[in-house]
Parts: structure tokens; sequence; C-alpha cells
């Protein structure tokens, strides 16, 4: 055989070389993928903060450059919403991926309170099922008793409060009411501190970060879940030493330093522990809304309204998500999407069984990496107190409210007693939230198709979950 004639062959058995070895490459990089063990899973939770709060949600008079380090590793979220602005409420529905009309969990529940049903599971019993280690260090809010405290409900580790840190015997108003029970703090089932006082309530974001932080330390050799539900700044705010006067805007802005600060230690806890590229971190910037009758002792937010409403002050909260090689670091989103939808979320990335019981959320995993083009929901349903009040448009495009009252501002507040609210009535209105994300000028008139779709979407809703109240 001459050199021509063996041209051909010898080109194609190169090629073939290459195409074996890219073949075996993309083989080698899937079983990489299959052995790699699932990510963990990291939950960031704070209370009645604000949507300036942070950069880059906010351009707060104070620095917050590790929450701002974080949204330069992940994605930032501009449109993600709560089902309900009120602490019980919100915090169920994130655990569960359940409307508050499903597990009939609304408003804020005070001590003794049964909170959510067991029949629920919580993301904590999902992840134990799968074999991850589980922690749970902040405020819980959704059940005091036996069976439904966080240490009941999945939870290996737990230290915190069981419900909010006002319901103690100095609330500003009705110290008589809710002295009945002492504030206490618990750790895995115990209680540790039968009485909390001020001096404790400084230190409870140290001591919720410490335990994250240790937690991370000690469980890095297998799959975890810590979630952190800061007490704080939820009124009566409080701040450690080490940040008091920090700020130079007041107590409100020490509170949000060592918030950054706590976002940033357990951040470094997973990068130093060589964990970065198989976590998921979701940071929450608030369960609701400011508790704007709070004046200097809360955060504000552009948009109308806040805690305790329907309004996007009430249920628009920032979000930043970080899962490296899955979402792009430093982007920012303005894709509609909500707290039920995290249970689902985390199931999709852990590889893990959805809850037996029925859920609301979906998988909106694709939707925010871009690989779908559609929300798989087609509404999102908002609700305050026992009253369902309104839907959003899965895209976040349009929003109806149905009639109710609701509660606004009249005079702000000082150094942590409250001011005061009015009531006002607002009926069936429709809100353009892409030209006017602060519901400003009801269109129901210019979008009759537009109000009736979601009115229709509205009575399923209504008939689906309320038709018994």
């Amino acid at each position: 055989m001459n050199r021509i004639s063996c041209f051909p062959i010898c080109i194609l058995l190169v090629f073939s070389l290459i195409f074996t070895d890219c073949n075996s490459d993309q083989q080698s990089k899937e079983q990489l993928q299959e052995a790699k063990s699932p990510p963990n899973v990291v939950l960031i939770f704070l209370d009645d903060g604000a949507y300036d709060d942070f950069e880059p949600f906010g351009r707060p008079l104070y620095p917050t450059p590790h929450v701002k380090e974080l949204a330069s590793e992940g994605t930032s979220y501009f449109n993600f919403h709560v089902p309900q602005a009120i602490c019980s409420a919100s915090r169920a529905a994130l655990l569960t991926g359940c409307y508050p009309g499903r597990t009939k969990v609304f408003g804020a529940h005070g001590p003794t309170a049964k909170g959510l049903d067991p029949s629920y599971a919580t993301l904590g019993e999902i992840l134990k099922a799968q074999g991850y280690a589980t922690a749970c260090f902040g405020k819980w809010h959704i059940g005091d008793q036996e069976d439904t405290r966080s240490h009941a409900r999945g939870f290996d580790e737990t230290a915190g409060l069981m419900y909010s840190n006002d319901m103690w015997k100095f609330h500003p108003e009705n110290p008589d009411y809710w002295g009945q029970w002492p504030l206490q703090y618990w750790e895995n089932g115990e209680i540790t501190i039968e009485s909390v006082d001020q001096e404790d309530q400084k230190l409870l974001s140290t001591w919720y970060t410490q335990k994250a932080v240790d937690f991370i330390n000690r469980s890095k050799d297998q799959p975890f879940f810590v979630y952190v539900p800061h007490s704080m700044p939820h009124v009566p705010i409080f701040v450690s030493d080490k940040f008091d006067g920090k700020s130079g805007t007041g107590l409100y802005g020490d509170v949000m330093l060592e918030l950054d600060w706590s976002v940033g230690q357990i951040n470094q806890a997973i990068n130093q522990n060589g964990l970065e590229e198989n976590t998921l971190i979701i940071f929450i910037a608030s369960d609701n809304g400011p508790w704007l009758s709070y004046g200097d002792h809360a955060g504000i937010t552009p948009y109308r309204e806040g805690k305790g409403t329907t309004f996007e002050g009430g249920l628009r909260n920032p979000c930043i998500i970080k899962y490296p090689g899955q979402l792009p670091a430093g982007t920012e989103s303005h894709l509609m999407f909500s707290s039920i939808d995290i249970v689902p979320i985390v199931c999709r990335l852990t590889n893990s069984p959805l809850p037996g019981n029925e859920i609301d959320g979906k998988d909106v995993w694709d939707y925010l990496t871009g690989n779908d083009s559609e929300n798989p929901q087609s509404y999102y349903a908002f609700s305050n107190g026992t009253e369902f009040q309104g839907v959003i448009s899965g895209n976040g495009s349009w929003k109806l409210h149905l009639p109710h009252q609701y509660r606004t501002l009249q005079t702000g507040g000082k150094g942590g007693i409250p001011g005061k609210y009015i009531q006002e009535q607002i009926d069936t209105a429709l809100f353009d939230m892409i030209h006017d994300p602060f519901e400003k000028g009801d269109v129901k008139e210019i979008y009759p198709e537009i109000a009736n779709e979601l009115l229709e979407l509205a009575a399923q809703h209504q008939n689906k979950f309320y038709s018994e109240n």
C-alpha cells in the first residue's frame, strides 16, 4: 500500500481516536457528576428585614460587604415573594412548600401554640430522611408544643427561640399579657435559659452564627442542611458589643452590620472547608417586609406599605442563591418566584423525593436558570391572616387585589416604641407590575381581559383553600 492510499485510513484512525477520547471525557464527567455527593444546603432567613437593608438591592448608608460578596458569587433575585407577610405563616410556607391556606398556619403564633401540623413535612424532615445532618439555629415560630418544636421536626441539632423575641415581659404595648410566658432559649430540646433578658438578646445573632459555623465545621464530611432563621431585625432590636455604634446610622444600622457579618461567617466557613463547589446557599433577607410602625427601629422599602399587608412592601423580599457551576456568579434576575418553591427546588437539587403530603410549590429551577422560558406556576396567591386577598400572575407581570382592608402608617415610632396605623380599603384592583411595581394605578378598566383571567384564578384558589371559611 502506498502513502496516498494509506492517507484516508490514517485520517479515519486519528478522528476515531479523537472521538473516542472526547466520548471518554464526557463519560468521565458524567460518572464524576454521578459520584459527586449531593449538595449541602444552607438556608438563611431574616426576620422583619427590609428591601433596602443590603446591597445590591438597596443603597444603605452603612456597608454590607458580606452580602454584597455573596451576591457577587451567586444570583440576586429582585422579584422573590412570600405568600403572607407575617412571621409564622411565612416560615411554615418556606419549610413546607405549602400555602397558608393549606396548612392553616396564619399570622404570628404565640407561646404554647400548636403551630404547624406534623402531617406536613418540613424541609428538615425531608433531608434528614435522605441521610443529611440537619440543624436549625434561630427563631422557629411554627410550633411551641412537644411535637411541633424544631427538635421534633427533622433537625438533629437546634438552638434558639420558639417564637418572636418581642413576646416577653418587656413588650412596649402589652407587657402584662406577654409576661405570662417566659421567653425561653432552647438547645437540643432542653431549655437552657428560662427567661431571656436584654443581655441575652444582644447575643442572639452571635450565638446563632457561632453554632452554624461550628455545625458546618463538624459536618463537612457528610451532606448537611443548616437553617439559620435569625431573630433580628424583628423588634426589640439588639446588637452585640462588637457592632454597637459601628454603623454611624443608629441601632438599626448596627444590627444590619452584625447580620451582614453573620452571612460572611457562614459563607467563609463553607469556603474554608472546601465545600463551596458543592453547597447551595439561599439567603432570604426577610420573612416579610419591614414593621413600619417602629420607625427608626425598622428598615425601609421602595414598595407600597410593609409587614402585615399584601402590597409589595410586605410580600417582595430580596433573595440571593449561590450554587457554583449551576448559577452564574454576579448576576441579577427579575424573574418571579416564591418561598413555596424552595422545597421543590431543594428536593430536585438534592435528589430527594417530594414529601408525601400535597404541596403548592413547584420546581422552578429550569425557569430560574433560563432552561425554560415560562414559570410552571400559573399564579401565586397571597393572603393576610385568614383572609385570601389576591393573586399575582406566574410571570410576575400582573397583580390582582380582591377587596380588603389594610393598615397604613399614620405616625412612625421611635426608640422601640411603635407609632400608629390607620385602616384603609382597597377594592378590586389590577396593577401592571412591569410598569408600576409600586401599585399606584389600578388598570382593570384598561385590561379587563387580564383582570377577568386573574379573577378566575382567584376564584379557583378561594374554592380550593378557603371554601370552609
